[in-house]
């Protein structure tokens, strides 16, 4: 799988291409600035772009604004951002097409090799990896006026927070500890509750559970 990575710190960009290369991605490019990100990503054509949010020359939101241009010349091209703080702004932006194969993680989860990983692949596959929390902002944004949020008992928060982060319904009874019909039976009442139609398909769910929590911004 070719990566191609951008981050203008040196040591935490040698440090992604070790760990990437470790778990068998291929770094088709591995840059520090907005011009080489463009670059690297309409020549290289990879199978997914790891982001640093703030790249120079303007270190405000170049590395994502060039993510999103890339996606608007490649439909679906999978993105997954790093950012050093939570910025709803920016998990919004990356998630207007509706279409999945990104990515928001703080930097603090890169630490995390397993879960960084498992992000970047799932993203690269299509689906939807955001970091915890930015949803449990939406989540608080929307639970002072939001009735249908309300209704939800603590554990199908739980299973929703654990869902919107992208999980399955077999990877949320593994992390809760309990069986995969009881989750089924959680996203069932979430969905019903939120007024969402049901979808098995992971990504579909994901990206609805997003919208609503995002409805009315």
């Amino acid at each position: 799988m070719r990566v191609v990575l951008a981050e203008d710190l040196f040591l935490l960009r040698d440090g992604l291409v070790r760990l990437l290369e470790a778990h068998d991605f291929e770094i088709a490019a591995a840059v520090e600035s907005g011009p080489e990100l463009s670059r690297a990503l309409a020549e290289l054509d990879p199978d997914v772009a790891v982001v640093d949010v703030r790249l120079p020359p303007t270190h405000t939101d170049e590395g994502l604004q060039c993510a999103l241009e890339a996606r608007r010349r490649r439909p679906g091209l999978p993105v997954l951002v790093l950012s050093q703080h939570v910025e709803q702004l920016y998990a919004r932006e990356l998630l207007a097409d509706d279409s999945g194969a990104v990515g928001y993680l703080l930097k603090d989860r890169v630490f995390d090799a397993e879960q960084f990983v498992d992000a970047v692949r799932r993203v690269a596959a299509g689906g939807t990896a955001m970091d915890p929390q930015v949803i449990q902002q939406l989540l608080a944004r929307k639970s002072a006026d939001d009735r249908p949020l309300a209704r939800l008992t603590p554990r199908e928060r739980e299973v929703l927070e654990e869902m919107a982060q992208g999980r399955s319904n077999a990877a949320i009874a593994g992390k809760l500890v309990v069986t995969e019909r009881a989750i089924a039976k959680h996203t069932a009442n979430i969905f019903a509750k939120l007024g969402l139609e049901v979808s098995d398909d992971d990504n579909r769910r994901v990206l609805a559970v997003l919208a609503h929590l995002d409805h009315g911004r």
